[in-house]
């Protein structure tokens, strides 16, 4: 079956960065419903348009084709005693600890004696990134999951 929207669709993966050094050890696999749903990046839909199982790939993306420009504005500094006693680089917290909610994720990336460095950033924000692709299957999705898909995709 060819890929079209509102199809259902499996892709093996492995990412990349712009050197060609491996992001993942590991490949990946991901099954998406095809057709702007969100749940893939655009230029990659593009890419798996009217193809079909077996296709492979290679597909760079600059930064504004993924995860943005990296943004200096989303580091914070934090006080650390606002932190648990065990805390380590790579955790991830809801927002600033003592502060009001605003949504964001931020992952601690320095520790000093008393401040604790937060970056709201995607991991990979800033990096142009090769996926090499691999469709394993596709097939017609239900208008049951379509709908399903459009919900998600709309809140």
């Amino acid at each position: 079956m060819h890929i079209v929207p509102n199809t259902w669709v499996t892709v093996s993966y492995r990412l990349f960065d712009s050197s060609g050094e491996a992001i993942e050890e590991d490949e990946r696999e991901i099954t998406y419903l095809h057709g702007g749903y969100g749940s893939v990046f655009p230029r990659i839909e593009e890419a798996l348009e009217g193809q079909q199982a077996g296709f492979q790939t290679s597909l760079y993306l600059e930064p504004e084709d993924t995860f943005g420009d990296y943004d200096a504005e989303r580091l914070r500094l934090a006080p650390r005693e606002r932190f648990p006693d065990t805390l380590e680089p790579g955790m991830t917290f809801e927002g600033v600890p003592g502060e009001p909610p605003d949504g964001e994720l931020y992952i601690v990336t320095d520790i000093a004696e008393d401040t604790v460095v937060l970056d709201s950033n995607h991991p990979l924000a800033g990096m142009a990134l090769r996926f090499d692709l691999h469709v394993i299957d596709a097939w017609p999705a239900t208008a049951e999951e379509i709908e399903r898909e459009s919900r998600q995709h709309d809140a």
